[in-house]
């Protein structure tokens, strides 16, 4: 239950995995901490993370896994809240997890454990959270304990109640544009400005890709296939799992790789990653191989895959057994496999990335203390920052680290 008092050591807008952490840590320092998300419920992206099993850390991690402006910005935080602290506070509460592919740390059964020992926490720490609130305003007081007052609309089921509360720590933890439909939106960046913050350009990352040329009706018959690929874009390089959908591709390597892409670049993938094909196919047409070219090619890639695209890259050569092919059509065909290039037409948006690029940038803001420079008492931390990890817990890992030490200094 929310006591009765509007004024607050700590207040933090959102209750996403950055806010519960800084509360957490705020209120084990006796601070008196009051969070208030704009949703109808908290933790909504931890819940449906990780499949719905949260891939909550990943046993390494470093600032190379990291995009931002600022390369080094995200070192201090991760330095001061390491994988083992949060893997240690799961082991406190019971939960029982697994390390799974490239050291990615998931829950057994259900991301629910992670929300729930986070609001336990809260609980046992006596930090107030309010959901369904609106904050129209956010004004600094001449007052020197009480810098900021709140002004905000509880929304009620058929009508709004207007609340102020006032504290001498605003933490703004409300995420960023991806997935609007769990609550994200850009007001973090309306406050960063409003403090002459500067926000840098953002986009949709670790989301999957369209096409809408000619290989959009072949992925669309190929959905649900995945292979294991090499992706590669900007100079930047992926080895993981590709996945074909109605709409284009998807897949570990292609979320990667989107945060590295820009309209209009193109993409490279090697759907045969651990074989030079070239010289696998000229052993076999010199061993007199009579099968056709799809039958060879079936132990290293899908047998709907090769259906489909026996047509497109060497339909002349689909019916000829493949000892009868000349070196040169294979080693192309190989060339091929190895080497397709691709140019995505867009991605799906924030609708259904997992972050956003981009963000409030790190020149304002302590990389310590998460604290804004240039206005003491008000701090960012999370993903509405220009901070922006890989896939495979590196995320929830900034999440914490930034919540953690922005909590140590509320």
């Amino acid at each position: 239950m929310l006591d009765s008092s509007t004024s607050y050591d700590v207040i933090i807008l959102g209750a996403g995995a950055a806010g519960l952490m800084a509360a957490i840590t705020a209120s084990r320092r006796g601070r008196k901490v009051l969070i208030l998300e704009k949703s109808n419920k908290v933790g909504k992206k931890i819940l449906m993370s990780g499949g719905g099993r949260c891939n909550f850390t990943n046993e390494f991690v470093e600032a190379e896994n990291f995009i931002s402006e600022n390369e080094h910005f995200c070192k201090s935080a991760l330095n001061q809240f390491l994988p083992i602290d949060f893997i240690r506070l799961v082991e406190t509460h019971g939960i029982e997890y697994e390390k799974k592919k490239n050291n990615q740390y998931f829950c057994i059964h259900s991301s629910r454990e992670i929300l729930d020992m986070l609001l336990n926490e809260c609980k046992y720490n006596n930090v107030q959270i309010m959901c369904d609130i609106n904050v129209t305003q956010i004004l600094s007081t001449i007052n020197t304990t009480k810098k900021f007052q709140i002004n905000c609309d509880e929304i009620l089921k058929d009508s709004s109640n207007f609340l102020t509360f006032d504290c001498e720590s605003l933490l703004i933890a409300t995420g960023a544009l991806s997935i609007p439909t769990l609550g994200g939106s850009g007001y973090g960046y309306d406050v960063a400005t409003q403090y002459a913050l500067e926000v840098t350009e953002t986009k949709a990352g670790l989301v999957p890709f369209i096409f809408t040329d000619k290989y959009q009706s072949v992925f669309k018959n190929l959905a649900g296939i995945s292979i294991f690929s090499k992706v590669e874009c900007n100079n930047q390089i992926f080895y993981d799992n590709i996945l074909f959908t109605h709409k284009g591709i998807s897949g570990p390597a292609i979320l990667q790789i989107s945060n590295y892409w820009n309209p209009g670049d193109s993409i490279k993938l090697n759907l045969v990653t651990d074989t030079n094909l070239s010289d696998k196919l000229i052993d076999a047409k010199n061993n007199g191989k009579k099968i056709l070219l799809k039958t060879f090619l079936r132990q290293f890639l899908p047998k709907s895959f090769l259906k489909e695209f026996e047509n497109i890259w060497w339909d002349k050569y689909k019916k000829i057994p493949l000892e009868k092919i000349n070196e040169s059509a294979l080693q192309t065909i190989a060339y091929q496999i190895h080497n397709w290039t691709l140019n995505p037409s867009s991605t799906e948006g924030y609708r259904t990335a997992e972050v956003t690029v981009g963000g409030v940038k790190t020149s304002g803001i302590s990389s310590k203390t998460m604290e804004v420079k240039d206005c003491p008492g008000l701090y960012f931390a999370g993903e509405v920052m220009d901070v922006t990890g890989h896939l495979g817990g590196f995320n929830f890992q900034w999440a914490w680290a930034s919540g953690y030490c922005a909590g140590l200094n509320l």
